[in-house]
């Protein structure tokens, strides 16, 4: 049995549907993310999860127990929020016992505690400053703790560190992960960040208007999307339009170049779209490679590590990664160029 199970999860919001028929069960100690643009949800689920919002249909169990109906305290459930909400007036260690005293602990053992998850964040020496002398990082490490101190069954962290810079966001995700390995708790993770869902998880839920387009592990989330709104919205793909000529067997051809994929295709309208990761097409030939396309660039961005391209073919647009090599030019702009790509590597979407 699953240690938190959400099943048939729906909620309205006058004749708006928010979510809808929402159903996860997720393991002890799970690393799961709620990946979606704006609108699509997740966040709604996560406060149902919490119990802020009230489903309009649908259950939430908890290590067995039906917590649907339950207020908010009787959950043990710990919430991390984007805006770290501490409290001004109080120090980080009175931040972080907050609950504690809540409960109604005693002062040693609240004591204890903060000083044990202050050493779990890495800042052991600032239990007596104030939320408005650290960094927005360091708050955001305060307000993690707070929510760890009272053992909660589940940890959710919504979009914790949105309003960081880049390379805090790095670290501190590294640090929640281990955290969270370290303490063995279930967590659920709401982001629009792909890079996010995707280096920490252990399972990816994509949100789209309301419903779970796909549930799977970060290598299957990228590599196997499982309809076309996973597959644009994850990761960078470039899409090209083919005319099916023979479905059973995966005949195609883009423009002027016949491919085979040896295997059939939904193709009713004739038509079907090809996926394309641009770390899987070649400049050039290479051995494996089984359809090329000849074309030219148009474009030519400089990432630093990686050149990515944009190549014209069949009249429209790819974008394929290449490699930096110091020694080595990146092509011009409008040079007649070939392209190559592996057909296993060709994602079918229906048109």
């Amino acid at each position: 049995m699953a240690f938190l199970e959400l099943t048939h999860l729906q909620k309205s919001f006058g004749a708006v549907h928010v979510v809808k028929d929402f159903n996860l069960a997720i393991d002890k100690g799970e690393f799961v993310s709620f990946l979606g643009p704006s609108g699509c949800g997740k966040t709604t689920v996560l406060r149902m999860v919490a119990g802020f919002e009230p489903p309009t249909r649908g259950s939430i169990r908890i290590d067995g127990q039906d917590v649907t109906q339950a207020k908010p305290n009787q959950r043990r459930i710990g919430m991390v929020f984007q805006a770290y909400a501490l409290f001004p007036n109080l120090t980080v260690a009175q931040n972080v016992g907050f609950g504690l005293r809540v409960a109604g602990q005693g002062k040693a053992q609240i004591h204890a505690r903060v000083k044990e998850m202050l050493e779990l964040i890495g800042l052991p020496e600032l239990g007596e400053r104030y939320p408005f002398q650290l960094s927005g990082g360091q708050q955001q490490r305060v307000a993690l703790a707070r929510a760890l101190a009272v053992s909660p069954r589940v940890l959710l962290l919504d979009e914790p560190l949105s309003a960081l810079d880049a390379k805090i966001r790095i670290s501190l995700r590294e640090e929640i992960r281990r955290i969270q390995r370290e303490l063995g708790i279930t967590t659920i993770f709401v982001t629009h960040d792909q890079e996010e869902a995707l280096s920490m998880s252990d399972r990816v839920v994509v949100m789209h208007e309301g419903v779970a387009d796909q549930i799977g592990t970060p290598f299957e989330i990228y590599n196997r999307p499982a309809t076309r709104f996973v597959a644009q919205f994850v990761g960078t793909l470039s899409l090209l339009d083919a005319a099916v000529l023979d479905a059973s067997s995966g005949r195609l051809k883009i423009g002027e170049v016949p491919v085979m994929l040896n295997r059939a295709v939904q193709g009713d309208s004739g038509k079907v779209s090809l996926a394309l990761r641009p770390e899987t097409i070649a400049l050039g030939r290479r051995d494996g490679h089984d359809v090329v396309f000849p074309g030219h660039i148009i474009d030519v961005h400089f990432l630093g590590s990686v050149i990515r391209i944009r190549v014209m073919v069949a009249g429209q647009v790819v974008l394929l990664d290449t490699f930096n090599q110091p020694d080595t030019p990146p092509p011009v702009v409008g040079s007649e160029i070939e392209i190559s790509v592996c057909r296993n590597d060709l994602l079918v979407l229906a048109a």
